[in-house]
């Protein structure tokens, strides 16, 4: 007897057996039940999740024998059912529509649907990848699908729903199959390998849910590959010897490297994973699986049901996860996104893996803005790390109050500078700036360099730069620099403020206002106080200026 691979073998018979689309079946459910079923139906998902299977079962449901009407709980076991499940029913017609998308041959189906079905109640017609139909095929089914025979049942499957037309899809019932869950898929394997009394190791089975990608076809393709090899037990090292799967302790090794900034050993890494045949678009995607593992492990802890893995490679990620911040793993996820498709167009791949991950391993050694601002001002500036440190904050000053109970209570409360009222603030704003200099260092005080208090609005501050200030104004406006500086002014005041910023209007003529000329306007922009500490600290050169 021919073998029948596991996807055919295990397909789902019922609606209860289907794997991960549990709001579609009920839905279908209960439109059996309350005699609700559409004369059309387009099923929409990636490869392998269910819509051949659930279109099958619905046909099932429709025209099962054994029940006097349509029921939601086929046989499995009449003719009609044996039938449908084979594809050799010939009241449900199955048609490849990569292959049958010609007009001449909708016609023919058009024609055909006005016949009754032979024993059934319904003639069900079922097109695969329905998107391959030609314009004016589809045009020649729109009749017949608004307005079918009510022996007919229309039932579409598509993989790209964008390529169905609209006048198509408003005459179906339209259900979205989404991508099944790693961790059903991995249970649905490990019945599958009971039934088959095949030995494995749990991680594998793990590992292999992974590798399929929501898709449960995938999965169990996959699995055949293995049991064709005839090792036993399964185990993680059969992926990487016979599917290609990159080797997790070597990738985990240089994730480690990248997280102590060993540039030679990040190297040395990367070349053994190249050694054992991977190709650098492979390394990238374990590079980026990786990190996302370590990003969830440092935003929702180890514990989260997000992480699909086992107790020990849960230990040894939460010990990685240590090497880097969330920030960091955010940065490098995006980078592995950009260099993915850049590797897969270059002539030298290898040279843009080698260059970007050093670029993460030596990511200490780079400096920003704020450090080039606040070294420029004489502050020392702390060094970029990977894992970012967290300075506490000042504590609130406590201020005991007896109270008439018994018992002694605390209130905490601001405590305000009564040498600074707001009235008086536009005068003392040199010394608020000192004040927001010790709260928030050098580097953003700089920025307020030249600006004043301009206006006093309630509990609103108005600071005000000069013409030339509209960079400092933006920096100033941007990574939350403005809270920052809110914050430090109210414990200043003792009170909650809120700032707002505002550039002063170029001085004009009050007959013809005239504008200055470009090499003036970009002198002006070149003797910006950022702009010029920028271009010194980075050594840069100005290639050319852009005007809004």
């Amino acid at each position: 007897m021919a073998y029948t691979v596991l996807a055919r073998k295990y397909r789902s018979q019922t609606f209860d057996d289907v794997v991960g689309q549990d709001p579609i079946s009920k839905t279908l459910k209960n439109a059996i039940e309350t005699g609700r079923v559409a004369h059309a139906y387009l099923f929409s998902g990636t490869r392998g999740v269910g819509k051949t299977t659930m279109a099958r079962i619905l046909a099932k449901a429709l025209n099962c024998l054994k029940s006097d009407g349509p029921t939601t709980t086929p046989c499995c076991k009449c003719d009609s059912c044996v039938a449908i499940n084979s594809g050799e029913d010939i009241d449900v017609i199955e048609i490849d529509g990569a292959s049958n998308n010609r007009v001449d041959e909708i016609r023919e189906l058009r024609e055909n649907a006005i016949y009754r079905p032979a024993r059934a109640r319904y003639k069900i017609y079922i097109i695969d990848e329905v998107h391959m139909l030609t314009t004016q095929a589809f045009n020649a089914l729109l009749k017949t699908l608004e307005e079918p025979p009510e022996h007919v049942k229309f039932i579409f499957a598509t993989t790209e729903p964008n390529k169905v037309i609209a006048t198509i899809q408003s005459r179906c019932q339209r259900f979205d199959f989404s991508n099944i869950n790693a961790r059903q898929i991995a249970d649905q394997l490990k019945s599958i390998l009971k039934r088959e009394k095949i030995k494995y190791q749990d991680d594998l089975v793990l590992a292999l849910a992974k590798m399929a990608n929501g898709s449960m076809r995938d999965g169990l393709s996959l699995l055949d590959r293995l049991l064709s090899t005839g090792i036993q037990p399964l185990s993680v090292d059969l992926l990487e010897d016979f599917l290609g799967r990159p080797n997790a302790e070597k990738v985990q090794t240089l994730v480690a490297r990248i997280g102590d900034g060993d540039a030679a050993g990040t190297l040395a890494a990367t070349e053994d994973l190249i050694n054992t045949g991977l190709g650098e678009a492979q390394i990238v995607d374990a590079l980026t699986e990786q990190m996302r593992d370590l990003l969830v492990i440092a935003s929702a802890g180890v514990d989260t049901d997000l992480l699909i893995m086992t107790a020990d490679q849960k230990e040894k990620a939460a010990e990685l996860a240590k090497k880097f911040d969330a920030a960091a793993l955010i940065y490098n996820i995006t980078a592995l996104e950009k260099l993915r498709w850049a590797v897969k167009n270059s002539d030298t791949p290898r040279a843009l893996l080698d260059a970007s991950l050093l670029r993460f391993a030596l990511s200490e050694h780079f400096i920003n803005v704020d450090e080039l601002l606040a070294r420029s001002s004489g502050g020392a500036g702390a060094p970029v790390k990977k894992k970012l440190p967290v300075e506490p904050e000042p504590a609130p000053a406590i201020l005991s109050i007896p109270s008439r109970s018994a018992e002694p209570r605390t209130t905490v409360v601001p405590v305000a500078h009564a040498e600074a009222p707001v009235e008086n603030l536009v005068e003392s704003w040199p010394e608020a700036l000192g004040k927001i200099a010790k709260r928030l260092g050098p580097a953003t005080t700089g920025l307020l360099t030249g600006s004043n208090l301009k206006s006093i609005t309630g509990d609103t501050l108005t600071i005000e730069f000069p013409p030339t200030g509209k960079t400092q104004k933006q920096m100033c406006e941007s990574n939350g620099r403005g809270d920052q500086i809110a914050e430090a002014l109210g414990e200043y005041l003792g009170r909650a403020v809120r700032v707002k910023f505002m550039v002063a209007p170029s001085p004009v003529s009050d007959e013809e206002p005239e504008r200055k000329p470009i090499a003036e306007r970009q002198r002006q922009i070149l003797s910006d106080p950022g702009v010029k500490t920028v271009l010194m600290e980075l050594g840069a050169t100005v290639t050319g200026i852009e005007e809004e």
